[in-house]
C-alpha cells in the first residue's frame, strides 16, 4: 500500500507540475481604472449625444467610470490622432464616425493618422440621419422652394457645415451639384453644434445637419426642417419630407458611429469591449433616449465585420468626396 500511495502522489506532482507549465499565465483583470472615451468635436453635436447616453450604462458593464474627452478641431482629426496614440491596453476608447475615419483621408492632404492601420474597430453603435434645415427667417418651406431660391441668387446665399471635410458638407455638395446651385461655404470647427448654433443666430440660412443636432431646435421653431435624408420619414418629425419625397430619390445619406480603439489593443480587450458595448447597446434606456434624438441602434455581427464595413465606407465616401472636389478650405 505505501508503495502504492507513493506512486500515486508521484503521479499527481508530475501531472500538476505538468499542467503548470503548459496552462496559459493569467491575465490581469479588465478594466481596473476608469476608461477615457475621446469624442472628436465639441459638445452638443450628434457624437457628444450619442456618447453620453452610452457613458453611463458601459460603465456599469465595464465596472469603471467612463471619463468622456472632448477633443475638438480639425474635422475630428484632432481627437482621432490622439485616440490613435494612446497606449493600446483599452483604457483609451474612440467614438469615431464616418467623417473622421470615412470621408477625412479623402478631402485631407495630409492625415495625421491612417484610421484604417492605426486604429482596431469594435463595433458599430448608432446609424444617424441628417436634416436639411433653414434659419427661420429664410422664407422657404420646402426644398423645391430653396432651390428656386438659391439659383435666383447665385453666390449670396451662405450655408454652414461642421467642418470642409464633414459628411454634411458633403450632403450639401451632392444638393449643389444635382442642382448647379452656386453657394458660399461657412465652414465651423468643433463639430455640428457650434454650426448650429450659428444657423439659429442667423450667420448663415441654411445647411445639413445631424438630425440630434437640430431637433430640439426644430421642435422649438428655431430651426425649420425642409427635408430628412433617411429612406422613410422619421417617427421623431412625421411631418417633415424625405429628400426622396422631395424629389431625389438617390439622396438617401445617413452617418454612423462606431467604437474604436488604438491597434495593438490585446485581442482579449477588444472582445470584453465588443461584448460590454453590444449589451449597453441593446439596452431599453438607451434605444428609447438615443429614439427620441433621431438616431437608431446599429451594432456590428462582430468587430470583423465592422473592420470590413470601415474598409467598403471609405472607399464609398472617398470616391464621393473626391468626384464633388471637396477638400479643406
Amino acid at each position: 500500500m505505501s508503495s502504492i500511495r507513493t506512486i500515486a502522489v508521484a503521479a499527481l506532482s508530475f501531472a500538476l507540475t505538468a499542467v503548470s507549465g503548459t496552462a496559459p499565465a493569467q491575465t490581469t483583470p479588465y478594466p481596473q481604472k476608469p476608461v477615457r472615451m475621446i469624442i472628436p468635436f465639441a459638445p452638443g453635436g450628434a457624437s457628444d449625444f450619442v456618447g453620453r447616453i452610452i457613458q453611463p450604462h458601459l460603465g456599469e458593464r465595464l465596472g469603471q467610470q467612463i471619463v468622456i474627452e472632448n477633443r475638438a478641431g480639425a474635422a475630428g482629426n484632432i481627437g482621432m490622432e490622439a485616440a490613435a496614440r494612446a497606449a493600446p491596453d483599452g483604457y483609451t476608447i474612440y467614438l469615431g464616425n464616418i467623417g473622421t475615419v470615412a470621408i477625412n483621408p479623402a478631402v485631407f492632404t495630409k492625415m495625421p493618422v491612417d484610421p484604417l492601420k492605426d486604429f482596431t474597430p469594435v463595433t458599430l453603435v448608432v446609424d444617424v440621419p441628417s436634416a436639411l434645415v433653414v434659419n427661420p427667417s429664410y422664407a422657404v418651406n420646402n426644398v423645391k422652394e430653396f432651390v428656386a431660391n438659391a439659383k435666383s441668387r447665385p453666390g449670396q446665399l451662405n450655408f454652414a457645415s461642421p467642418g470642409s471635410g464633414s459628411q454634411n458638407r458633403l450632403e450639401m455638395e451632392l444638393l449643389r451639384s444635382i442642382e448647379g446651385l452656386q453657394m458660399v461655404h461657412v465652414p465651423y470647427k468643433g463639430g455640428a453644434g457650434p454650426a448650429v448654433t450659428g444657423l439659429v443666430a442667423g450667420e448663415t440660412s441654411v445647411m445639413f445637419t445631424t438630425l440630434p443636432s437640430a431637433i430640439g431646435m426644430v421642435r422649438g421653431n428655431r430651426l425649420r426642417a425642409l427635408a430628412v435624408t433617411s429612406a422613410k420619414r422619421l417617427d421623431q418629425l412625421p411631418a417633415v419630407p424625405t429628400m426622396v419625397e422631395s424629389g431625389y430619390p438617390e439622396f438617401v445619406t445617413s452617418s454612423w458611429q462606431g467604437i474604436f480603439v488604438p491597434a495593438g489593443t490585446p485581442r482579449d480587450i477588444v472582445d470584453r469591449l465588443y461584448a460590454a458595448v453590444t449589451q449597453t447597446m441593446k439596452s431599453a434606456d438607451v434605444v428609447e433616449r438615443l429614439g427620441k434624438g433621431g438616431v437608431s441602434v446599429w451594432i456590428s455581427p462582430s468587430s470583423a465585420e465592422f473592420t470590413d464595413f470601415v474598409a467598403a465606407e471609405t472607399r464609398r465616401w472617398g470616391k464621393v468626396a473626391k468626384d464633388s472636389g471637396a477638400t479643406v478650405d
